[in-house]
């Protein structure tokens, strides 16, 4: 299957019609028109609707037409791999995070990366299901979890330091817990399904039995309620930094134990080539975090 036939469908889709497709891909309309004829000839079906006004999928086009931006991107990742290592980044970057590191943290990155790398991207994919990168086509995956699937490449690229902490309006109804113990007699707000927290003491690893009025499966609930005073929560350094910073929370350091410690990973498909936009994006990425930890 010729590429640049899928390019003039691609394209064609993208700008609206043969005419904008054949100036974006710098070649004639009669020559768009042909590639396009050839494609619909050598796969036996019609693509596109076409009049002097306008165009539109037929259905087999719908069908087809993410195939076709997928055989073009493969190409251009393969093409990119063998580039130098100071080679532009292009194409379109499917990422997906979890909603609180991807609002958090990447989308105040992304102007600067999507300025910095003008013929790229990006599709940024909110998800705090761990997803199938490989089956949903996602070049990159940031996670903050002990990884379990070893058929994918990650390159560690931080860690995500949690902490306890409280807003002081809790404090001034609750003396702060200071040994692992004393969180048992303290509102803490959980994860749904969880009654407990995960601490390093003594060399090992302890679980600390906790319970309170609250649970969610949302992160922004529970960072919330610990803003308004409902509890102690146990949450990632990069995520209350500010609210430290600006008096809304108040860290509680433990005197014989620490919060587990956890890393954050970007995670790739093994089966493919890392392209120049997966590259950069986690070396953007990585030195931002580095920078917030400043």
């Amino acid at each position: 299957m010729n590429s640049a036939d899928l390019a003039v469908l691609v394209s064609a889709i993208r700008f609206g019609s043969l005419a904008a497709a054949a100036r974006h891909l710098g070649i004639t309309p009669m020559v768009a028109s042909r590639r396009l004829a050839a494609l619909e000839t050598e796969l036996n079906v019609r693509l596109l609707y076409r009049t002097t006004r306008a165009l539109s999928l037929t259905p087999e086009g719908e069908s087809f037409l993410p195939f076709a931006k997928r055989l073009l991107e493969d190409e251009a990742d393969a093409l990119a791999a063998i580039r130098p290592v100071d080679a532009a980044a292009s194409g379109l970057l499917r990422i997906t995070a979890s909603g609180a590191f991807g609002r958090r943290v990447i989308t105040p990155m992304l102007a600067g990366f999507m300025r910095d790398n003008p013929e790229v991207q990006v599709d940024l994919q909110f998800s705090d299901r761990v997803v199938d990168i490989v089956a949903a086509g996602i070049d990159l995956a940031i996670r903050i979890a002990p990884l379990r699937d070893n058929t994918l490449i990650a390159r560690r690229i931080a860690d995500s330091r949690r902490i306890l902490c409280a807003a002081p309006s809790y404090l001034s109804r609750h003396p702060a817990p200071g040994r692992l113990a004393e969180l048992t007699a303290h509102q803490c707000l959980l994860a749904s399904g969880n009654t407990s927290w995960t601490f390093h003491k003594d060399g090992g690893s302890v679980q600390q039995r906790v319970a309170g009025r609250l649970t969610s499966s949302s992160i922004e609930t529970l960072h919330q309620a610990c803003i308004d005073g409902f509890g102690i929560g146990l949450l990632s350094h990069w995520y209350v930094k500010p609210d430290i910073a600006a008096g809304r929370l108040v860290e509680l350091p433990l005197a014989d134990a620490t919060p587990e410690h956890l890393d954050i990973w970007a995670v790739y498909p093994s089966a493919r080539l890392v392209s120049p936009k997966v590259r950069l994006f986690i070396e953007a990425l990585t030195q931002h975090l580095g920078s917030a930890r400043g």
